[in-house]
């Protein structure tokens, strides 16, 4: 829609964005009471029931709060991009592959089988590997493109992996079935390993220690692109799936060594490494790496502040010059 809508001006593509998202935004606000009631809403259909993939979704209270997330403040993000990029930018494309971004992260947090959340899960890779490498002429947001591809997508076949071993030992990959099947999942013989995998998965798409060094290269992303991706939505896909997967795989000495002290090394090391920035960016970049170790220091420990601490670090990242003698982000930067 954003590139049929490009051919009529700027303003016509960034309204047809707009327009998309604020119509996910009050979808979910219009099932939001039926949500709040405690009514689990789900709907599917079957795609490749020989897989064990079906086009399955389901919408609780964690999924309709980052879908909230994801598409209020996308909607700010749309605006802002508008007046951002420079006339010279190719904004319908933009636009385009901020949509599909959108949709990915949708899929996610609305995914009910696991390897459709892992299709989705890998569209947010790719997605990002094209908004980071936007400004494609300039040679730090190709390579900031490159390691975040790189970091996640090698991410993502760990999860694969992990994502095949939950499915096979609960006997679904059915995402509420799989959630029944806690006691089952942690008495195996498999948990140890499988848990790993799905860890890496998590951390790396978080950018927690030690695979958090994709995240300051990825800020070479236009300012919009930092903001969504970076602060406000990728990043919390790691977050999301610890929350989600929580009641199957929390509970033990390994889960709570793991989360709790990945969240605790991350958390000290980007809060140490954030004093030494000087680029307003990188030191966004360091300060996200650490609240998002805070996030898993609490998901690790116990899920009772994790909703808190997501509210406190739902917040958006928009800076890209010095920190000495800051200046007005009104336009782009020329690449």
């Amino acid at each position: 829609m954003p590139l049929w809508a490009g051919r009529r001006g700027r303003n016509a593509s960034a309204w047809a964005t707009a327009a998309v998202t604020i119509a996910s935004l009050a979808l979910l606000l219009w099932l939001s009471p039926v949500v709040f009631d405690g009514v689990l809403l789900q709907a599917g259909w079957p795609w490749l029931p020989q897989l064990g993939l079906n086009l399955t979704f389901r919408l609780d209270g964690l999924a309709l709060l980052f879908g909230l997330l994801i598409t209020g403040i996308g909607l700010l993000v749309i605006l802002y991009a508008r007046y951002y990029l420079a006339e010279r930018d190719d904004l319908s494309r933009f636009y385009a592959l901020l949509l599909l971004f959108m949709g990915a992260m949708l899929g996610v947090v609305l995914a009910d089988n696991l390897l459709l959340l892992l299709l989705f899960w890998e569209l947010t890779s790719l997605s990002s590997f094209l908004l980071i490498g936007y400004w494609h002429s300039r040679t730090d947001a190709r390579q900031g493109a490159r390691i975040a591809l790189t970091v996640t997508a090698t991410g993502g076949l760990a999860l694969l992996a992990g994502f095949l071993l939950l499915g096979l030992i609960a006997g679904s990959f059915e995402l509420s079935a799989v959630l029944a099947a806690g006691e089952t999942v942690k008495n195996h013989p498999a948990y140890p390993v499988m848990l790993v995998l799905i860890l890496l998965g998590a951390f790396t798409k978080s950018a927690q220690f030690p695979f958090h060094f994709w995240l300051p290269h990825a800020m070479a992303a236009p300012t919009p692109v930092s903001a969504y991706l970076h602060s406000a939505t990728m990043v919390k896909a790691g977050v999301f799936l610890l929350a989600r997967l929580f009641p199957v795989l929390a509970g033990t000495d390994l889960w709570f060594y793991l989360v709790g002290g990945t969240g605790l090394l991350s958390l000290l090391f980007a809060a140490y490494a954030a004093l030494f920035q000087h680029d307003l960016k990188g030191l966004l970049a360091y300060s996200t790496i650490s609240h998002l170790g805070l996030t898993a220091i609490v998901i690790g420990f116990a899920m009772t502040a994790f909703l808190i601490a997501l509210a406190l670090r739902a917040r958006q990242e928009t800076g890209s010059d010095q920190v000495d003698g800051i200046e007005t982000l009104d336009r782009a930067p020329h690449p």
